[in-house]
């Protein structure tokens, strides 16, 4: 028997990986190796998924991998009756949907395994359809209003000749007659006192537990076309990064007369040039001059819905922050409001008239600071 690999190297983690690394790097690899995803080499998809399941079961839980880091595999060994991990272990992971069922990622526009069939359930029947994910970038403006937006979706409806049976007018499908119409068929093997048992896709049906003898021409016998759907989205006010919206029955068709899978739109929004959010607060920033700082003004600013007045006290020093109550970002389901922050700095002009240059002299004397220009030439001589 070949000696195991180490499970961090078979995981590709480091010994100090966390757990949620852990997980995130098992379900890449599961579902690159997972056999109904290899269909051309199942059987060397199956031994590294085993492998992957193996490291996983140990690393995944803190109690056995502390063990583990301490005596390696006999320690698992021992845990587990002296005979190892077996792939009955595992059972749990046979179906794909069941790492699957609830995994959203991808880029702009990807298809998840969701919906198909669970463990003891007729892989024959009726299955839903896959879920779909799109990836929508928003401005924080639109986010602050809420906004409808219209989305051309690539994807699989039942056909309306065969009615997603895949089989022509006047006819039906038929069982399969190698397996029977359950979809599968099993293998034994022997070795010794030991016995194997597999269980795969029926080669005859592919799976289907049925045959076409005659396919709708439409679809091929598939039972769904693509198509490209205008489907609208009404995105709440207060929405933002990673809000997920669910549109039930816009996903892929299903199969064998079972119910569309569903899409999912999450949404991302954009940085503005303005503002920066922080949850339902924002936070801006506005110039004032010296006169406004130190004898107080009124100003008006920009907020994310419209014009807003705030009042400058005098005296007012650089980097102050003002609060606006309520002009922030709303809350999802209309529970109000968070708050604008207005940070105000001081403009310093970089050309003086000659009149301004003789007014801010005046002030420096009168203020018991002397002319700027005196103060740089004694400056200058305390150098010399």
């Amino acid at each position: 028997m070949p000696e195991k690999r180490d499970y961090y190297e078979v995981l590709g983690v480091k010994k100090d990986a966390s757990q949620d690394e852990i997980k995130k790097v098992y379900r890449k690899l599961a579902k690159q190796y997972h056999p109904d995803m290899n269909p051309t080499d199942r059987k060397g998809a199956e031994e590294k998924f085993k492998e992957l399941s193996e490291a996983y079961e140990v690393l995944a839980d803190p109690d056995k991998r502390q063990k583990y880091d301490r005596y390696g595999h006999a320690a698992m060994s021992d845990t587990f009756g002296g005979n190892g991990f077996q792939w009955q272990d595992f059972t749990h992971y046979q179906d794909i949907s069941d790492i699957f069922g609830d995994f959203m990622g991808g880029s702009i526009f990807d298809v998840f395994f969701g919906g198909g069939g669970r463990r003891g359930h007729s892989s024959t029947g009726p299955a839903r359809g896959g879920d779909l994910r799109y990836d929508l970038q928003i401005t924080l403006r639109e986010a602050a209003r809420g906004v409808t937006k219209k989305l051309d979706i690539p994807h699989s409806v039942a056909c309306s000749d065969c009615s997603g049976t895949g089989a022509e007018k006047g006819s039906a499908p038929k069982p399969c007659g190698t397996c029977g119409g359950s979809g599968q068929v099993k293998q034994v093997q022997r070795r010794g006192y030991s016995q194997f048992i597999s269980i795969g896709a029926c080669p005859n049906c592919g799976g289907a537990g049925q045959i076409i003898e005659r396919p709708c021409r439409k679809c091929g016998g598939q039972g769904s076309v693509r198509k490209t759907s205008r489907i609208e989205v009404s995105i709440p006010a207060g929405a933002d990064t990673g809000t997920r919206l669910r549109l039930r029955g816009e996903g892929e068709a299903g199969r064998r007369g079972g119910p569309p899978g569903d899409l999912f739109v999450i949404v991302h929004v954009q940085d503005d040039p303005v503002f920066q959010r922080q949850d339902i607060h924002l936070l801006t920033e506005t110039d004032i001059d010296f006169a406004q700082a130190a004898l107080g003004d009124e100003i008006t600013l920009e907020t994310i819905d419209g014009k807003a007045t705030i009042k400058i006290p005098a005296g007012t020093q650089p980097g102050t922050v003002f609060r606006l109550r309520g002009k922030g970002m709303p809350m999802m389901g209309g529970r109000g409001s968070g708050d604008l922050h207005v940070r105000v700095n001081i403009s310093v002009p970089t050309k003086l008239s000659p009149e301004q240059k003789r007014l801010l002299r005046e002030f420096a004397e009168a203020s018991g600071s002397g002319s700027a220009d005196s103060g740089f030439r004694k400056f200058g001589r305390r150098r010399r």
